[in-house]
């Protein structure tokens, strides 16, 4: 994208943030001409917020009826693309972020069009921030890892800029909070380049900030999207690209250069979270009862997942027989009797063999979910602690 002509508006969606939507919207002209605030279907707008907004240069628009963030989004980007606007800078309307960045993300964007720029909040030294945010968004990092293969450090971030025709040009099914998730990793898995910018976060005391994310309803909705994600990330089936890549040399090519293959096998995704997530997804599929294809599962679901293919696979080797469907077996056999197998005979070892892998299955799948879990800590941990040596003086 190469000579792009860059042209940006601010959009600032809001669902009964009347308190805050003015200021934010004062702030953001502040530093762009085109700044455009959508009304996601709130009640009991007041009357004077149309005007106050035009005589900040502020154009509104206003769903009917509450259709979701993502609706609102998908909106505006309709808007701007009938304007010729190629970029849109997102921001949230509760006064969490400062509209002081902007310039910031202007620049980014106009050094990058062919990348999602993305503000990381900085949670180290804000004060407020809920824990639940805090493991909100180490578990939509993981997962969007595993999707895309690429590390970002604040995947549920709304202070962002979309390449406008990318978002049009996507089949984008989610229109709530899960929207901002299934957009990322779809513009990633289209061609599209990451960008990141640290960015200062406030957060009002309890009760002062207007957030309508249902705990329940909206996790479950992130917990089918990440499913539906992954899934489909592990299918053999290209994505549609939007934005052409450099060409990568051939894999047969590599193999003329043994060291140079070693090495990038050594070098992918190898820092602590991507090493960490590698482990994890090795140990899981290590542990579950796929006798015989157990290395070519994980060599599949590591090339789909761009997981580090040499750490997977040497991790399934703690995971061998006969120690790890050991502990499954006695695992799935407490889950249907109440008690460990204890009675190792001719009758419970080869007679009731079928008996002995329907428990292998049952206790892998509580055992493979506990030992991935502990392989991550521990990698990432032993990584961390590594690079950490490396970078000292």
């Amino acid at each position: 994208m190469g000579g792009t002509v860059v042209k940006i508006a601010c959009v600032i969606p809001h669902y009964e943030h009347f308190a805050t939507v003015v200021a934010a919207a004062a702030g953001a002209r502040r530093h762009l001409d085109d700044v455009r605030v959508v009304d996601d279907g709130s009640s009991g707008m007041p009357a004077d917020l149309a005007r106050r907004l035009g005589e900040l240069g502020v154009t509104l628009y206003r769903h009917d009826r509450n259709l979701g963030k993502g609706a609102a989004l998908l909106t505006a980007a309709e808007k701007l693309a009938a304007d010729g606007v190629t970029h849109m800078i997102t921001m949230d309307a509760d006064g969490q972020h400062d509209p002081d960045d902007l310039p910031r993300f202007v620049e980014a964007a106009e050094r990058r069009p062919d990348a999602v720029i993305v503000g990381c909040r900085d949670f180290e030294h804000a004060e407020g921030v809920p824990r639940s945010s805090r493991f909100g968004r180490a578990f939509s990092n993981f997962w969007c890892r595993l999707e895309t293969g690429v590390g970002c450090a604040d995947t549920q971030s709304g202070y962002r800029v979309y390449p406008v025709s990318g978002l049009r040009a996507l089949s984008l099914r989610c229109r709530r909070y899960n929207f901002e998730i299934e957009a990322l990793v779809k513009l990633l898995w289209a061609g599209y380049g990451l960008a990141e910018l640290e960015i200062p976060v406030s957060y009002t005391p309890e009760g002062g900030r207007i957030s309508h994310f249902d705990p329940l309803r909206d996790n479950i909705r992130l917990s089918l999207l990440h499913t539906c994600l992954v899934t489909r990330q592990l299918l053999p089936v290209p994505h549609r690209r939007l934005v052409k890549k450099d060409a990568e040399k051939a894999p047969w090519r590599q193999l003329l250069h043994p060291a140079e293959f070693l090495g990038s096998l050594l070098r992918e995704n190898a820092d602590p979270a991507g090493l960490a997530a590698a482990a994890a997804v090795g140990t899981f599929l290590a542990v579950l009862p796929l006798v015989g294809v157990h290395m070519a599962v994980i060599l599949y679901v590591c090339v789909r997942l761009k997981l580090n293919k040499v750490m997977a696979l040497a991790i399934q080797n703690l995971f061998m027989p006969p120690l790890s469907p050991f502990l499954c077996i006695e695992a799935g056999y407490f889950l249907r009797h109440g008690r460990f197998w204890t009675e190792f005979t001719l009758q419970t070892c080869l007679k009731e063999l079928h008996l002995r892998l329907y428990e292998w299955f049952l206790g892998s799948l509580v055992l493979a979910p506990l030992f991935a879990a502990a392989a991550y800590v521990a990698v990432y941990a032993a990584a961390s602690f590594l690079a950490g040596r490396r970078t000292c003086p």
